[in-house]
């Protein structure tokens, strides 16, 4: 494919959508897979990852790699994977940076972001019904339970790296849950970016395999759940994702004895109102800039749903 067949085709619109679940994920308590919903690639990216195993395999020893690259929708993922890598490695000091100067304008807009990301996922539910409430109020449950624990201190062997992989790149593939704050609560992020930062090869090796293995069995999970019980699994992918607002929620005061600061652990800290925030920290609330960003965040996702509506229901119209 010439330059310019590229670019004229929907490609780049893909690497920009990696870009932007990229940037989501550096972000301790924001998912990825959020940013894939919204955007209308998450049903093809599930089940374009679900294809690479034994069947891949067998094609590219039979029909050669074109074929074996056409059947997993090869230019989708490196596409997609390239533009994640890219918004990693560019924008991550920078959101860190805007976290630790200006954590509650980030985590308002990051709020925002999530609550409207609530609104295409249910509008995706291909038949509502009282019943579904079960399943949502079951992802609301998972999100908060996650919220209340606590991180441990997991030491960084080849085995519980490999683990924290697989534990990282699930979540990532759910709306709502952070692969990067599970990765905080177990104890290990601060180990997996020393090992980035050092370029510490064994380490990294061990983590990208288990982020490999549980990408290509935890996908296949979820493309099948999507294929046969879409409306339970996406109003489970709703609460999921209204539970988490407790996570993020940008008003946060350190917990005695474990933070006491706020910053881009924010996560980790506990929630608690403008008002209180003001008077117990002695720093501005910031109100007015939270609403602005969270209510931008809003209409981006809003705007984005209408443009990329179209995509998702195409690929959410696969029968039960």
């Amino acid at each position: 494919m010439k330059f310019t067949e590229v670019l004229k085709s929907r490609y780049p619109g893909v690497v920009l959508r990696g870009m932007a679940m990229g940037a989501a994920d550096v972000v301790p308590g924001v998912s990825g897979g959020t940013i894939a919903f919204i955007t209308g690639i998450y049903q093809e990216l599930l089940e374009s990852l679900s294809r690479i195993g034994p069947h891949c395999v067998t094609l590219l020893r039979k029909e050669g790699l074109l074929s074996a690259w056409h059947y997993i929708n090869g230019n989708f993922l490196l596409s997609l994977f390239l533009g994640v890598l890219i918004s990693v490695f560019s924008l991550a000091h920078l959101i860190s940076g805007l976290l630790q100067d200006f954590p509650i304008i980030v985590w308002s807009f990051f709020f925002g972001l999530v609550l409207a990301s609530v609104v295409p996922i249910v509008r995706s539910i291909p038949q509502r019904s009282p019943f579904l409430l079960i399943f949502m109020v079951l992802g609301v449950a998972l999100a908060i339970t996650v919220s209340e624990l606590r991180p441990a201190d997991m030491p960084a062997t080849p085995l519980t790296l490999f683990l924290s992989g697989v534990l990282a790149i699930c979540a990532m593939a759910l709306p709502g849950i952070s692969g990067a704050f599970l990765l905080l609560l177990i104890g290990i992020y601060p180990k997996v970016l020393s090992a980035v930062h050092n370029l510490q090869v064994t380490n990294l090796l061990c983590f990208a395999a288990g982020a490999a293995i549980g990408l290509m069995l935890f996908s296949r999970l979820l493309s099948w759940l999507m294929r046969k019980y879409m409306g339970g699994t996406l109003a489970f992918l709703a609460g999921v994702l209204v539970g988490s607002l407790k996570i993020i929620w940008p008003w946060k005061l350190p917990i005695s004895g474990e933070i006491d600061t706020v910053s881009k652990l924010a996560p980790l800290l506990s929630n608690t109102s403008p008002l209180s925030f003001a008077e117990k920290t002695g720093d501005s609330a910031h109100l007015g800039g939270a609403i602005a960003a969270a209510v931008a965040a809003i209409l981006l996702v809003l705007a984005v749903d209408l443009f990329g509506g179209a995509r998702r229901e195409k690929s959410c119209a696969t029968p039960q």
